[in-house]
Order: structure tokens, then C-alpha cells, then sequence
């Protein structure tokens, strides 16, 4: 019989197999990482043309793995997606810089500030990922579009040809678009790109058999295209979400443990059982770890193996909650999504903060640690994507939630906030620095937009239907926290000793 972990085995095995998980944007996919949850299915289909996620919830890793042929492979094999067997995938945009693809991130807000219109654009995109030899022959993208315009017959006629191609060999031609909220300074500008795209994209859709495009996006930013190109709710009916349940969540953290290496790997997948080890994709690379059924999908059984890793209770008894349900209800945003790499930090951070000796591997106070530590995480990461954010909160440190609309107006006035977003938004348009270029608020100078824009975005959450100065605004505690927002009965801004 296989001895149980001990508390100190069980917290090393934390460390070691969450090192880095709040790094997955840098960090490439790999067979050991890639985890299916059951929600994400609809995610792969090839006509889910829009793929809806927040920071964090697997947009880039799902968009990397599908431009990957052995993870793809892997995938289309646990979620039994034969189609993804018969992709040809090119990258439409990204996070990596890759010119011969698409504009990088100082040539496309060039093109956008020199008149470009953002169909032209895609279609040059598009085009180059088929192969038009004379499009491909031209490395700047300024030229591509001025042959696009110079030959709209032969452009039309490449991708007929192309899709005709395509059905007779039984492939599809796949563009997967990701990172485009980093598309241009100016966010309006992003919209209007975006609807372009989303408007090629709906033309490959329902004009062509088979061409089609995966967009992944933001939820508010699908909203916001919607607004210029009304159609786009045809794309809506087939859009996929990238949404993560509770027991999603800790089926991902069952299976970083069971797939770090090492003797105490293999002694947790021999205790919990059932697991299906299959060779490595590429059959060189180690064995990738499925957990059972159980430890995916049932909540009895998940929260059975984490109260032997968690203290039962979030404090001296059960009227403060168990850790197993208090955990993700802390670190959901005002829509009630929860991001993986915020749970994962959370529990990161819990193992390292809990002394060696205590009877479980995670106290209940360092699991309060972790959660701060995910707010400033996940602060620091909305900061890097959306900047403005943090410019409008930040003067709303030391306050109480909940919190007026007309208090937080009168707050923004007093700190003259549509300015310094006017003098931010100027700030980081700069060309010379492509890592800089960032989003802004629709219009500085509407404060009650503004409110809507951080709701829209899951920052801040309406208390009660009213609009007016008087209406109750929250913030949920991954915000909160790090903004520096203090709460009444909820968890200190700082540990207490």
C-alpha cells in the first residue's frame, strides 16, 4: 500500500509543480501543460469563429497550441475533434512578432495612422497566409496593400482558388488571431480593426467552405465590435467562451501535480489512482498524466483529496467557510469568472508562505496570502493590457466599498483623471517602443462611461439597477486587494502577525 504524502511532501510538490504557471503568456505549451477542460471543447471547433476569454484564461496558450501540429494532434485526439486533423493553421496575429504573417507592432499602427482600412488589411493577411506568390514577394506591408488595391480580381480569385483546393484535399485553412487588444494605441482604433476583422471573418465563414478564422477576444472588446458592425451578432451564435468552473479549476491543479516530475508525482498519481499515462507526443519527450474522471469533474471527490493538502476550515470552524468553495469565491472578478493563473498563484503563494510542520501542506491564513498575492498579480497583468485601469483606481485607494458612483466621480474630478488618461494615452503611443503600444478608455471625458467600461471589464460590479450618483459600486476582492480598498469583514489588506 502507497504511503499518503506528507504535509512537507505535499507542499514541495506545490512549489515545484506551480513554479511558473503565472507566466504562461511567455511560457510556450507543452504536452505536460496542455489540460482539456470539458468547457473548452466548443473553443476548438473549427467554425467557433470567436473565441471569448479574459486575462488569463487560456486565450494565447489555446491559440498557441493550436498553431502547434503535435499539441493540436493531442487535442484533437482527448476531445475527439477529428476536423483538427485536417487544419492547415497559419497565424493572423499574435503576441509573437512575426512580420512575414502580419504587421508587427510598428508597422500596423503606421498603416492604420497612413489611412489603411483595417479590411485591407486582413485580406493582405489572409492572402499571405494562402500563398499569393506576388503578396508574399512584397516584405513591407505598406506594398502588399498597395497590390491589394492595385488587383482586387486577382485577390478575390486567390481565395477561390484556395478554398476550392482546400475542399478538394479535405483541409481547412485556419487563420487563429490572438493579442489584439495590443493592436493600436488608441482603443477606439482597436474596435474599429477589430470589426474589419471580424467582418472578414464572417465572409470566410459563410462564403467560403473552407477557409475559416479564430478570433480570440476579450468579452467586452467583442461587445465594443459589435457597436460598428452590428452583423458581427451572426458570429455570436457559434462564438465559444473560455470559461473555467470550480471543478475545472482544481482538475488543473491535480494535473500540474501529477505531471511534475519526480518521486512525489508518482506516489500522488499511485494514492489518487486512475490515472492514464500516454508517451509524449513527440515519443521522445516523458509521459503526459491524465487524471481520473474524478479528479476532473467531481466535486466530492476533489474536495476529499484538497482538505488533505488544505486546512479544513478557513479559520477555527466551518462558520468561516471551507477552502475548497472560499478559495475560487475570492478570487472571481464582478462577472464571475475566475482565472487559472490567478487560482494557481494563489495556491503558489499559500505553499510557500505556510511553515514547514503544520499538519497540512496549505494553512488557512496563507491561503488568505495567496489571494493577495493573486490580486497584485492580476493587477499587475490588467496594468500591462489595459493601463488606463489602473489610473482610474488607484485614487480610490484607502476607500471603503461599497462605494457611490458619485463618490468615485467626485474622486476622479478632484484628481482630474480625463487629463492624466489624455497625458497616458500620448505617453504610450510611441513607435520606437512597440511593447509600449496599449489601450486606453473610449472617452476620457464621460465618467459614467468610464464606470461602465471597468463593469464591462469585470473590475467593478453594481450593487443594485441604479445609474445615478447614489448607485453602490464594489470591487471584488482580486481588485480590490491590491487597489488598496478595504472592506468590513472581508480579508485584510495585509496579513495579520
Amino acid at each position: 500500500m502507497t504511503e499518503p504524502l506528507s504535509a512537507d511532501a505535499y507542499r514541495d510538490l506545490l512549489s515545484r509543480a506551480l513554479e511558473g504557471t503565472v507566466d504562461a503568456d511567455t511560457r510556450r505549451p507543452d504536452s505536460h501543460s496542455l489540460y482539456m477542460p470539458d468547457l473548452h471543447r466548443s473553443a476548438l471547433y473549427v467554425d467557433s469563429t470567436v473565441v471569448e476569454g479574459g486575462r488569463g484564461d487560456g486565450k494565447t496558450f489555446w491559440a498557441r497550441s493550436l498553431l502547434d501540429p503535435v499539441l493540436r494532434a493531442a487535442a484533437a485526439a482527448e476531445y475527439r475533434i477529428n476536423r483538427l486533423n485536417k487544419l492547415r493553421v497559419s497565424p493572423g496575429y499574435g503576441q509573437d512578432i512575426r512580420s512575414d504573417s502580419y504587421p508587427g507592432p510598428m508597422a500596423l499602427p503606421r498603416l492604420v495612422d497612413g489611412g489603411a482600412l483595417a479590411e485591407e488589411i486582413w485580406y493582405a493577411v489572409l492572402l499571405t497566409a494562402l500563398g499569393q506568390p506576388e503578396l508574399r514577394a512584397l516584405p513591407e506591408w505598406g506594398d502588399k496593400l498597395s497590390w491589394l488595391r492595385a488587383n482586387p480580381g486577382p485577390a478575390d480569385r486567390t481565395i477561390e482558388e484556395a478554398d476550392a483546393r482546400a475542399f478538394a484535399e479535405d483541409v481547412v485553412h485556419l487563420l487563429v488571431f490572438d493579442g489584439l487588444e495590443h493592436l493600436h494605441p488608441d482603443q477606439r482604433v482597436v474596435d474599429r480593426l477589430i470589426a474589419g476583422l471580424l467582418r472578414v471573418a464572417q465572409r470566410m465563414r459563410f462564403g467560403t467552405r473552407n477557409i475559416r478564422f479564430k478570433v480570440f477576444l476579450r468579452p467586452d472588446m467583442f461587445e465594443a465590435a459589435k457597436q460598428l458592425f452590428p452583423d458581427a451578432s451572426k458570429l455570436s451564435g457559434n462564438a465559444a467562451e473560455l470559461t473555467w468552473s470550480r471543478t475545472d479549476l482544481y482538475g488543473l491543479l491535480f494535473h500540474h501535480l501529477g505531471n511534475e516530475g519526480g518521486a512525489d508525482a508518482e506516489r500522488f498519481r499511485r494514492i489518487t489512482g486512475g490515472w492514464e499515462s500516454t508517451p509524449g507526443p513527440d515519443g521522445v519527450s516523458s509521459a503526459r498524466h491524465v487524471p481520473p474522471i474524478a479528479l476532473r469533474n467531481d466535486a466530492r471527490a476533489q474536495t476529499e483529496l484538497f482538505e488533505q493538502i488544505a486546512d479544513p476550515y478557513m479559520g477555527s470552524n466551518v462558520r468561516q467557510g471551507r477552502p475548497y468553495t472560499w478559495l475560487p469565491n475570492h478570487l472571481m472578478d464582478s462577472k464571475d469568472r475566475i482565472s487559472p493563473r490567478s487560482f494557481l498563484k494563489a495556491l503558489s503563494e499559500a505553499a510557500e508562505v505556510t511553515r514547514p510542520g503544520h499538519d497540512r501542506a496549505l494553512h488557512h491564513s496563507a491561503i488568505h496570502s495567496g489571494v493577495r498575492a493573486a490580486s497584485r498579480v492580476r493587477v499587475d497583468q490588467v496594468g500591462e493590457d489595459t493601463p488606463w485601469v489602473r489610473t482610474a483606481i488607484e485614487p480610490l485607494s484607502g476607500c471603503q466599498v461599497p462605494i457611490t458612483q458619485g463618490k468615485i466621480i467626485e474622486i476622479w474630478q478632484e484628481h482630474d483623471l480625463p487629463s492624466e488618461l489624455r497625458r497616458d494615452s500620448a505617453r504610450y503611443t510611441q513607435h520606437d517602443r512597440p511593447e509600449l503600444v496599449v489601450t486606453g478608455p473610449r472617452d476620457p471625458d464621460d465618467l459614467p462611461r468610464l464606470i461602465q467600461e471597468l463593469v464591462d471589464l469585470g473590475v467593478m460590479r453594481r450593487r443594485d439597477k441604479e445609474r445615478d450618483e447614489h448607485a453602490l459600486l464594489d470591487l471584488p476582492d482580486i481588485y480590490r486587494l491590491a487597489f488598496g480598498l478595504g472592506r468590513k469583514g472581508g480579508i485584510p489588506l495585509t496579513g495579520r502577525r
